[in-house]
């Protein structure tokens, strides 16, 4: 059990990092968009409300809790870490596919079938390697996201216990982008049911980011699948399904569901057998990191 000062420490780091990080994003994001009218799409509305909790990490570690860095997964780890660094650069894609795929089983989607062979042609595979690139450049944007959720306040929720705090960050997380839905950044027919979609979105992606941050013990093999997730997964999603087949924003992400809840269940049925074998959050022991 962790000393009553070092508990009363956390949680003031705790609640200094959710106040930066909501207010921080919600009062830009309504800035942004009442005062100086930016698109919802344009990167000077996204990215400093999306690098909020990064920023708000930040600052708690240094002047508020004065824990420092030494925890935060900051290290690159290439060597040691090569094969998360290749699930996180291949998984966004290979859900891609396989999402597209239960679309065409389902006849949501007809696939251009037109290529060698019967199969997509140089184009669409142009487009996604090209995006997969763009996601690596694009990493250390979204550790502005990992170094706040998944680095700081999921190992700080709950003692570090992995089912509680995922399932909080998840959560919180996900309510964090809420705003997001009534400034155009996602357009749901129906609000209530599209916010639960992603919320559950959420949930899961968070599980996959938490495994491959505890197995790596680097905070940019988070950051990678994350932007990953954004740039390659749900990009194409919405401009396949959405854009050009009508199907809105919720039935792409439900579709998503099934695979990323395959993955889930791979990570929660395989964590007992690997705990030995795995990289513990890379947290000092005055935090009381624990496990299950």
């Amino acid at each position: 059990m962790l000393p009553t000062d070092s508990r009363s420490l956390t949680r003031k780091g705790v609640t200094a990092f959710l106040v930066i990080s909501f207010a921080g994003t919600w009062l830009w994001l309504l800035l942004a968009r009442a005062v100086l009218g930016l698109s919802p799409l344009n990167p000077l509305l996204q990215l400093p409300g999306f690098c909020m909790p990064g920023i708000a990490a930040i600052a708690v570690r240094r002047w508020i809790t004065k824990e420092g860095f030494a925890d935060a997964g900051l290290r690159l780890r290439l060597k040691a870490a090569w094969r998360y660094y290749a699930t996180a650069l291949l998984g966004p894609p290979l859900i891609l596919a396989t999402t597209l795929a239960l679309a065409a089983a389902t006849g949501l989607w007809e696939p251009d079938l037109s290529g060698p062979g019967g199969i997509p042609g140089t184009k669409e595979l142009v487009s996604v390697l090209g995006l997969m690139v763009a996601a690596v450049a694009l990493s250390p944007l979204y550790a502005g996201e990992e170094f706040g959720w998944t680095s700081y306040l999921r190992p700080r929720l709950f003692g570090g216990r992995t089912a509680p705090s995922v399932i909080a960050t998840g959560l919180v997380w996900a309510v964090w982008h809420f705003p997001l839905a009534f400034i155009g950044y996602v357009e749901f027919t129906n609000v209530l049911i599209g916010l639960a979609v992603w919320t559950i979105s959420f949930q899961l992606q968070e599980i996959i980011l938490m495994w491959l941050y505890q197995r790596s013990g680097s905070v940019w093999v988070a950051s990678l699948a994350h932007a990953g997730n954004n740039m390659v997964l749900f990009l194409l999603l919405g401009e396949v399904l959405d854009e050009a087949k009508g199907l809105g924003a919720v039935a792409p992400m439900l579709l998503s569901l099934a695979p990323m809840t395959a993955i889930c269940l791979c990570v929660v049925g395989g964590r007992k057998s690997a705990r030995e074998r795995r990289i513990p959050d890379p947290m000092p022991a005055g935090h009381g990191s624990g496990t299950d």
